[in-house]
């Protein structure tokens, strides 16, 4: 890719701010001691993974809310704003990074955020895409490792091959299928994620998830 073509996922945007003391210390703190981009990518990766607690309920109805500095200062987050905050990590560490997207199948959706959804399709399920040796490779860092104790596989993140969800779970059973993959992008498609996910949500999950008002009451 040429250099002029990469600049745009080595930039800090609006919510990608790789600019941000915060993110630019961390970044530093977790690669500097990795000479080579894969380590670099790999020490990133499990921090987020594990040090950003997963919560599929975080606040997500206004641009902010995905900010990657934001993530990081309250240490929990859903798939996209983990998937955003290590793209800025990586931004900061001058390894370059994208946001992707994919409509999956969860077939053992808990309770909670079934009450949410009409079906167990997922359409805005984002995770990050970093530049490592001349190619995009997936990084799907959502599930921190207490999620995943019980039944779930962890994603592990070597910094050369694919890092998504495994289809079964540890005593295999179906788990999570990849129905889509959706296009990337080089910052926060707010717009666009919330139209996707829109016709999914039961009336509760409109109020809850957008914020938008439940005609129920």
């Amino acid at each position: 890719m040429k250099i002029e073509q990469m600049h745009k996922y080595l930039r800090a945007t609006g919510l990608i701010d790789s600019d941000h003391p915060a993110i630019r210390e961390k970044a530093e703190e977790l690669s500097g001691r990795h000479p080579a981009y894969p380590e670099k990518a790999v020490a990133l990766f499990y921090f987020v993974r594990d040090e950003i607690r997963y919560n599929a309920f975080m606040p997500r109805f206004l641009p902010e809310h995905f900010k990657a500095s934001n993530t990081l200062a309250g240490r929990k987050g859903f798939c996209i704003q983990k998937a955003v905050l290590l793209a800025a990590l990586s931004r900061a560490a001058q390894i370059p990074a994208r946001l992707r997207f994919a409509v999956i199948r969860n077939h053992l959706l808990p309770g909670k955020l079934a009450d949410l959804l009409t079906g167990n399709e997922l359409p805005d399920h984002g995770f990050a895409e970093l530049y490592i040796h001349g190619r995009w490779i997936k990084a799907n860092p959502a599930f921190d490792i207490g999620t995943c104790k019980d039944f779930i596989v962890p994603v592990e993140f070597d910094g050369q091959r694919d890092a998504l969800f495994r289809p079964h779970t540890k005593d295999g059973r179906p788990h999570i299928e990849y129905v889509l993959f959706r296009d990337s992008y080089d910052d926060v498609p707010f717009e666009e994620v919330a139209g996707w996910l829109t016709p999914v949500l039961t009336p509760e999950g409109r109020a809850r998830v957008l914020g938008y008002p439940d005609p129920s009451g």
